[in-house]
């Protein structure tokens, strides 16, 4: 279950990557005021509703190109190891973990230069699916120990 979360995750960063190449300020800003106009309405003082509508007052059409690579660089490489992690290929399992790792590290780097809150909220997002991986690996191990001792004490019964 918690692949396919995943796959709804890298499939949003992929679609994301590609409006992000159409976008205009006047869009995002447009689309921030329509998703917050309820918590305004309730609160004009809401940090998450305040914080969502100057990221896209301020978004640099300059990194635009940027961002819209990245999540889809981000998003596809993820959908490709997802694919592989849900044929339950052993060795994709420590692939995503090394990759999702490095995107970590890349992000906290990024995080050096612009502070921005998002890599952050991605970098979280990050550890959560490495977290979910690493329990998936290790359970697709221990199930596959078991399954070799339940064959080899078959063998010996015979």
């Amino acid at each position: 279950m918690s692949l396919w979360a995943k796959a709804a995750f890298a499939l949003t960063e992929v679609v994301g990557g590609i409006a992000a190449f159409f976008a205009t300020r006047q869009i995002l800003v447009n689309v921030a005021t329509w998703v917050t106009r309820d918590e305004f309405a309730e609160d004009p003082h809401d940090a998450v509703a305040n914080f969502l509508l100057h990221s896209a007052e301020t978004f640099s059409m300059g990194s635009r190109g940027f961002v819209a690579a990245y999540l889809l660089v981000h998003g596809v490489i993820k959908l490709w190891l997802i694919v592989g992690l849900l044929r339950e290929r052993l060795w994709y399992y420590p692939v995503a973990l090394i990759v999702f790792t490095l995107f970590i590290v890349y992000q906290l780097y990024r995080y050096a230069f612009t502070h921005s809150l998002w890599l952050l909220a991605l970098t979280l997002v990050d550890l959560i699916v490495i977290g979910l991986t690493w329990h998936e690996w290790r359970a697709l191990q221990r199930r596959a120990t078991s399954d070799t001792w339940a064959v080899i004490a078959t063998t010996n019964e015979k």
